[in-house]
């Protein structure tokens, strides 16, 4: 696979975006198959009586091991054999386990389901980063990772929308069942459209070489991320933005029922159109800015989430302070809109700070610890904090999980304002960006 991968032509710009929109398909699956749990949350609760702390680790922190753990594995194998193969074979893997879902009769199937779900999509994303990178030179990977990014708005919003509407429906087992099924035929015509291409064809060289390193073994690439403090601090900056917007994406269905009063086709219809238009705009406008403002200033990669997890705070005492969910849905577009500001930027960040045979190894080390905090603690945190508040609170408990998040807005701010200064003195960053 790796000769047919290095005599690979050069793909033209319209093949490149075919490739990269197609996979931006794949990802909205991806997303799909996660989110519909937490719109599901309430009937999945009531039906298998599951408590808060246990939703949390179900929707979050079941998947987030496998996903995280796995990760690692998969990328080891994408730097060196033909990634499209991993990506089509993830995707039917997670989709089956997704459908699985629909079959749960207690807690421990469930969460067993979800994280053969997290084991599938662990081959998803790391793959295709190091894949569009090949596609697109450095100057043009921030719009092309935005839009491959899209995956994660468009396919929350599907989720929301068509879990809600079948479960209000047929029930929320049939809601797994449906959004599972594509996934099979997604992944035969990826391996049918796809093409390999050169690793490192679009990339500058480094002091004179001829050509680009080769992979490295697995723990000097591990050892290899956490010596280099850019992507250390991307990672950490990357977390605590990933806890902030999980703990939300998560959660807000069930806080805008339980504690604004919302009724589940409402849910379904505006909650999803709010989640799909807010981040689609904030993925393409961050992207955007990633690749414009970054040539100018390499700071900017963690300049734009800092500038827009700052404005997104006072949003976050309007949604607490809210007396109806129709403010209270207002309120809450401000910090869905500016979650989605890091994950662009971060990702460029990743992809040229590296060697392109460790694309693949570095997003993978990237989402792992990304995932492990963002999707594997933030949700926990919450519900946790809800289960401690509702023999007082009740319903309102869920507000007091919402209050406990704003401190890590604040040190997700600082810790965006922190990898700047690293990101500054970055020279490989300097050699691929020009």
């Amino acid at each position: 696979m790796s000769a047919e991968t290095q005599a690979a032509p050069k793909a033209s710009a319209g093949y490149s975006y075919f490739v990269v929109w197609f996979l931006a398909i794949v990802y909205t699956l991806n997303f799909l198959d996660r989110q519909i749990v937490s719109i599901l949350g309430k009937q999945i609760s009531a039906e298998l009586h599951l408590t808060k702390t246990e939703f949390g680790l179900l929707g979050g922190t079941s998947f987030a091991l496998l996903y995280t753990t796995c990760g690692i594995g998969v990328a080891y194998l994408a730097d060196r054999v033909s990634r499209k193969w991993i990506i089509a074979l993830a995707c039917a893997i997670w989709s089956l386990f997704t459908a699985l879902c629909g079959t749960a009769q207690n807690f421990m199937q469930i969460l067993f389901y979800r994280m053969g779900v997290g084991f599938g999509e662990a081959g998803g994303s790391p793959p295709s980063y190091s894949l569009i990178s090949d596609y697109f030179p450095a100057e043009r990977r921030g719009m092309a990772l935005a839009i491959y990014s899209l995956g994660v708005p468009v396919g929350s919003m599907l989720g929301a929308f068509l879990g809600g509407k079948l479960a209000l429906a047929y029930g929320w087992r049939t809601a797994f069942f449906v959004v599972g099924a594509p996934g099979v035929i997604l992944a035969i015509l990826m391996l049918v459209l796809v093409r390999e291409p050169k690793r490192g064809g679009l990339d500058a060289l480094m002091d004179g070489a001829t050509e680009h390193p080769p992979a490295p073994p697995l723990g000097v690439a591990i050892s290899g991320f956490f010596k280099n403090r850019t992507l250390v601090m991307t990672a950490i900056s990357s977390a605590m933005s990933a806890f902030v917007g999980y703990a939300g994406l998560v959660w807000n269905p069930q806080f805008l029922e339980g504690v604004k009063g919302m009724a589940a086709s409402d849910v379904a219809t505006y909650y999803a159109l709010a989640l799909g238009a807010t981040g689609i705009v904030g993925t393409v406008v961050s992207g955007w800015l990633a690749d414009k403002l970054g040539q100018k200033d390499r700071r900017w990669f963690a300049w734009i989430p800092a500038i827009a997890f700052t404005l997104s705070i006072p949003f976050w005492f309007g949604i607490l302070w809210a007396p109806t969910w129709q403010i209270a849905m207002l309120f809450l577009l401000g910090p869905m809109l500016m979650n989605q500001a890091y994950l662009a930027p971060a990702l460029t960040v990743a992809q040229n700070a590296v060697a392109p045979a460790q694309r693949t190894m570095t997003g993978a080390i990237l989402l792992f610890v990304l995932n492990l905090v963002g999707l594997g603690v933030g949700p926990v945190y919450v519900g946790w904090i809800a289960d401690k508040m509702e023999p007082a609170h009740g319903e309102q408990a869920l507000a007091y999980g919402y209050a406990a998040v704003i401190p890590f807005v604040v040190l997700t701010v600082i810790a965006h304002i922190a990898a700047s200064y690293s990101i500054a003195r970055d020279k490989r960053l300097a050699v691929a960006l020009g």
